[in-house]
Order: structure tokens, then sequence, then C-alpha cells
């Protein structure tokens, strides 16, 4: 079976048309786990590059209230880990990039070498790992070695330069800078300093940077796919699926990702 390629691969291949990469984030179970793959068909069918799959978690710290929202809706379903291998198995067959946004209690629960093989069996590209940090990685970062898995880690505003050049040492794809200190959730603004955190993770030795947490319209993806190499929206997309009707819902998040889409094409050209 074919798979689709890893995301850093989907991400040079969208710079090489002169766009910024479009990354999507939905959680995986929700409205439920059929109808969360068959959001990410609709998103892969809308142009999304690469999508972030999240696994719902019980204390989701980093999660503003609209993915908490959806991922406790999610947890309700009884959504499980082997859902996820099966959502990453039918949305990389689609032909989409596909990674995951975990929190690490799962991958240890399951085991981490047994978690990378999995993962890696059904075509998922890699991990992003927001409570776990770089010097806390060694056995996932043998294990993602082994099975040729990326490792994201995250930057913030904050970092300095020699933790930025540590991330930048230890991720395996790209990293994720985090526009703002705080959760995740759509924004009216996204911050003059996400483009300074850019140019110094990239200045640390980053390849491939790409950023999220706010971006909400296709203006702002285009403000950013300026000189970020992709573009990551989760909240104003998941938003759409909390209408009662699913497919109208479907409807809204084709109708989003088509203005993402637009937003991010020939702005690097």
């Amino acid at each position: 079976m074919t798979r689709a390629p890893h995301s850093a691969v989907a991400i040079d291949a969208a710079l090489e048309r002169g766009d910024a990469a479009l990354i999507a984030y939905l959680p995986v179970g929700f409205p439920s786990v059929g109808d969360s793959i068959r959001a990410g068909k609709v998103l892969a069918d809308a142009g999304v590059d690469a999508i972030e799959l999240g696994f719902p978690y019980s204390d989701p710290g980093m999660d503003g209230p609209t993915i908490q929202r959806a991922s406790v809706a999610a947890l309700e379903h009884g959504t499980h880990l082997e859902d996820l291998f099966h959502a990453v198995d039918e949305l990389t067959s689609y032909g989409v990039s596909t990674t995951s946004m975990t929190y690490w209690n799962p991958v240890e629960w399951w085991g981490v070498e047994r978690f990378a093989k999995d993962f890696a069996a059904v075509g998922g590209s890699g991990l992003i790992t927001p409570d776990l940090p770089p010097e806390e990685g060694a056995e996932w970062e043998a294990a993602s070695d082994k099975y040729d898995l990326e490792r994201i880690y995250l930057t913030a505003p904050s970092s300095p330069q020699r933790r930025l050049k540590l991330i930048a040492e230890h991720s395996r794809g790209w990293v994720y800078a985090a526009s703002s200190m705080g959760v995740t959730g759509a924004r009216a603004t996204v911050g003059e300093h996400v483009k300074d955190v850019v140019a110094r993770t990239r200045a640390a030795g980053a390849q491939r940077v790409c950023v999220g947490l706010g971006v909400s319209t296709g203006a702002q993806a285009r403000e950013i796919g300026a000189y970020a190499d992709g573009v990551i929206v989760g909240s104003a997309l998941v938003r759409t699926l909390f209408d009662e009707d699913l497919e109208r819902g479907l409807k809204a998040l084709s109708a989003l990702a088509s203005e993402l889409k637009a937003g991010v094409s020939g702005v690097r050209a």
C-alpha cells in the first residue's frame, strides 16, 4: 500500500511550489472516530499539506477551550490509542501526511518502542510532544530513529537561544514554533514577536519552522506564511465540527480550509 510521505517532505513540496505549507489539526474521536477520519479526508480534499491528529487527553494543559471540549467529547466516546492508529492508517492511505500531537503519558503507557513501531506501521510521520522536553526524550529519540519517525519539539517566544539550539539539534523533521505563551485557540491577531521566534529558531539550526497557536483566517495564514515554512491551524477548524448538522459542519470545514489554503498559496514565490 502506498503511504503519504513524511510531513517534512510535504512541507518541502509546498515551499517548492512557492507556498507555505498548511498543517491542519483535528482531534481524533471527535465528533466520533469515523467522523474525525471523514473530516481529515475533507481537509485533504481541500488541499492541506499535512494533518496533525490530536490524541485526547484528560488533562490537556496546552489546549484552549475549543479543543478541550472536543477532547472531552472524544474521551467520553471511549477513544483509545487503537483509534489513533486506525485514523492515521486511513488518512495516510488517503494520501495525506499525518503526524500526531500527544501528551507523553499515553505513549509511555503503550510502550515507547511499541508505539513507534505501531505508528510507523500505519504510515504516521511522527509525533509532536508538547510536554516532553528534549532533555527527557532519549528513549523516544532512539525509537523514532529506529522507525524513521519525526520528532517535533516546541519553541516559545520566551525560549532563550541556548534552548532553541537544543530543540533544533534534537528535532527531526521540523520545529513547532508556538506563536504565543499559554493555551491554544483562535485569535483576532497574531503577535509581531512570531517572526522573531521563527528567525531565532532558524538561526539556532532548525531546517524547517512551522507556526501554530491562534491562526484562524486566510489573512493571518498569509501573514505568517510569508516567513514560516508552515502554518498550523487547529481551533478554528475544530469549531466547525460542533455544528449539530455534521454535513453542514463538514462544508464549513472545507470552506475554511480552502480559505486558509488560498492564504498560503504563492506567498513564498
